[in-house]
């Protein structure tokens, strides 16, 4: 399956959506979506994971590293997680505590 994003911008803050499978193939276009819009002037952003399907640890690592590129400006990401089996694999790993979960 393809991965679908798109981007939107909502009271100053952006929001990448996020629809499909997020794995080795697609996981590069997804750190690209996210690390485009993390600068100094706008350190957070939103990736709304509603419609993700599948998410693999290589998508884990791309978040994880877009977090601490996000935290390198004081900002931080946020994750909209909608579908337990999503959501699962961020309790399961442990990352929920880092991550903020909406």
């Amino acid at each position: 399956m393809d991965l679908g994003v798109t981007e939107r911008e909502i009271d100053g803050v952006t929001v990448v959506v996020v629809a499909g499978e997020v794995d080795l193939t697609t996981a590069p276009r997804l750190r690209e979506a996210l690390v485009r819009h993390v600068t100094a002037a706008c350190p957070s952003v939103v990736a709304d994971l509603g419609a993700v399907q599948f998410l693999d640890s290589t998508g884990l690592g791309v978040l994880v590293g877009v977090l601490k590129r996000c935290r390198t400006f004081g900002g931080g990401l946020h994750l909209v997680v909608t579908r337990p089996r999503v959501r699962q694999v961020f309790e399961l790993t442990g990352l929920t505590t880092v991550l903020p979960l909406h």
